[in-house]
């Protein structure tokens, strides 16, 4: 049986992950209230993030900025995007 959780980022009960993410405090909250749907949507964003501003996982400050925008991502709020990135219609 699939666990369900309440998503922070799409408001309703979906289908969450089956282990959190990484390990900690953090890890255990997207667990907890962060769909799998949600967590693919933000793996996705993140590589774009990553490739566009040519971030180093390996350096302090951008590994903060990805932590800092992920965040904003699950709560709703304006998060950074991939400079000239148009989302698909559903059209």
């Amino acid at each position: 049986m699939t666990r369900m959780v309440m998503c922070r980022k799409h408001q309703k009960e979906l289908a969450g992950l089956a282990r959190p993410p990484f390990p900690g405090s953090k890890g255990e909250d997207i667990y907890n209230n962060i769909s799998q749907q949600a967590w693919e949507e933000w793996q996705t964003h993140q590589t774009m993030l990553i490739n566009e501003r040519h971030l180093n996982m390996m350096d302090a400050d951008d590994r903060k900025f990805i932590m800092a925008e992920m965040d904003k991502f699950f709560a709703g709020e304006a998060f950074a995007q991939a400079e000239g990135y148009v989302p698909p219609s559903n059209n």
